[in-house]
């Protein structure tokens, strides 16, 4: 007979959210590593009609843009997941642990705050981007746009994963699951 670790349902919560997290985590990264390519290949071919053909193609230019501002943006929350967010923690290191675990749920609230902001408003951004066309697409704003709502939304999703992972973990910036420490 095998021995069974046997963990607190706060222990249980905090495993499914960092198993959560590392899975909505690994699809994001995997969305930004197709975006990225189709970004290289973009550019590439408008480098080739440019430079080799000497014929312009001038959508490339318009699609990297927004190819790089949904990169950028959705690997905004794998960061967060990460917590490899940008941070000054020489103070936020000296703390004794349980107020740095104060200082973090607060920081974390208040990322939460102007995510869920940025978010919301993002939303009415993007309803009012369904009346704008791209200048050489012939497709309405709303798809760029749409950008800061989704990746608003998912790093709310990942604060919240985190958050309950580090709290019931007992640990203010525990790894994703599979990570080492």
């Amino acid at each position: 007979m095998t021995a069974q670790t046997v963990s607190s349902p706060l222990q249980q919560i905090g495993q499914t959210s960092a198993r959560l997290g590392a899975r909505l985590n690994q699809l994001v990264e995997w969305l930004c590593a197709l975006i990225l390519g189709i970004l290289v290949l973009d550019v590439g071919l408008g480098v080739f009609g440019r430079y080799v053909i000497e014929l312009p193609v001038t959508w490339t230019e318009e699609l990297a843009r927004y190819l790089m501002i949904w990169a950028a943006l959705l690997a905004v929350s794998s960061g967060v997941a990460r917590r490899e967010h940008v941070a000054v923690t020489a103070l936020l290191d000296r703390l004794p642990a349980q107020t740095r675990r104060q200082v973090c749920l607060a920081i974390d609230a208040l990322a939460f705050a102007f995510f869920a902001f940025l978010c919301y408003f993002g939303i009415g951004m993007t309803r009012q981007g369904a009346d704008q066309y791209a200048t050489i697409f012939d497709m309405t704003m709303w798809i760029p746009f749409a950008a800061v709502p989704v990746s608003s939304a998912l790093v709310c999703v990942q604060l919240v994963l985190s958050g309950l992972r580090d709290f019931s973990l007992g640990q203010p910036s525990a790894p994703l699951v599979g990570e080492a420490s």
